[in-house]
């Protein structure tokens, strides 16, 4: 590693941690040239065992040392030119306005999504975000799917990219592994269809999680998950849609689904935050 120690925010060196902002480094049409930030140790580590390729670090001083585990992988996989630029709390303090989350962030190179095809012909649970745009959710998300074995996420054209710093965050990285792609890619018109008519092609069992009169319970879909293959009602692979905050899935979506799923309310409440209603939603269909 280079070593390279800063301080001063005018450093340009530094431009991929405050000049650019998440569009920018998103720069999705261009994978090759586009970026994403990693923050923490644990967060980057996770990207790292991804094969993530890093461009650079920017650590806290007091945290360079226990980091030396992870610069020694970096430099036995990507070579020993990747700077790290070291700074002091106080510095980072006035780029992020509050103390650095557990003292690292690393700039790292985008990568080219993989189809819908790769990611699904083998899975038997996938969840799809549609236009999902709170940080929070998408990273809550990322992670229940992680942790109760979804095998993959697909992301509608006008979701939150998983991808943004705060989203990254909240997953906790398991946005590196659990497998997932945009679906419809990024022309808004593909969605619902025919991205739903994809996922149908691919034999999967599209469920809109929703209350509607003609929803099925969740307890329901479990027992046809896990009912004998011989019984006409067995769903064998199934693609759980999550509507965006607030407004819930669009009435076309509800249109072109094969079934419509609740998770039964009490107290008048009328529905759970959609962090919540996935993770229910995993753990009922594993």
């Amino acid at each position: 590693m280079q070593i390279i120690h800063v301080d001063s925010l005018e450093d340009k060196r530094l431009h991929a941690y405050i000049n650019l902002t998440e569009v920018q480094l998103r720069n999705r049409l261009e994978p090759d040239e586009g970026i994403f930030i990693a923050e923490s140790p644990k967060v980057i580590d996770r990207a790292l065992a991804a094969d993530r390729e890093p461009l650079s670090f920017l650590v806290e001083e007091a945290w360079l040392e226990g980091m030396r585990s992870t610069f020694e992988l970096v430099d036995a996989h990507w070579g020993m030119n990747i700077p790290v630029f070291v700074a002091s709390e106080a510095l980072l303090k006035q780029l992020t306005g509050y103390r650095l989350h557990r003292g690292a962030m690393c700039a790292m190179r985008r990568w080219e999504l993989p189809s819908v095809f790769d990611i699904c012909a083998h899975a038997r649970r996938v969840a799809v975000m549609e236009n999902i745009v709170d940080f929070t959710n998408v990273g809550a998300l990322m992670r229940s799917a992680a942790a109760l074995g979804v095998d993959a996420v697909l992301a509608t054209p006008s979701c939150l990219d998983p991808l943004y710093r705060r989203a990254i965050r909240v997953s906790m990285g398991t946005v590196f592994q659990v497998p997932w792609t945009r679906i419809g890619g990024d022309n808004r018109k593909n969605w619902p269809n025919p991205s739903i008519e994809e996922l149908k092609d691919l034999d999967f069992t599209t469920v809109a999680m929703a209350l509607t009169d003609d929803s099925i319970s969740m307890q329901e879909l479990s027992a046809r998950i896990h009912s004998a293959p011989e019984d006409p009602q067995h769903i064998e692979k199934v693609a759980l849609i999550f509507g965006t905050e607030g407004d819930g899935l669009s009435r076309y979506t509800l249109a072109a689904t094969d079934l419509t799923v609740k998770i039964p309310m009490s107290h008048g409440v009328d529905s759970l935050n959609v962090a919540a209603s996935s993770a229910v939603a995993f753990y009922a269909t594993m």
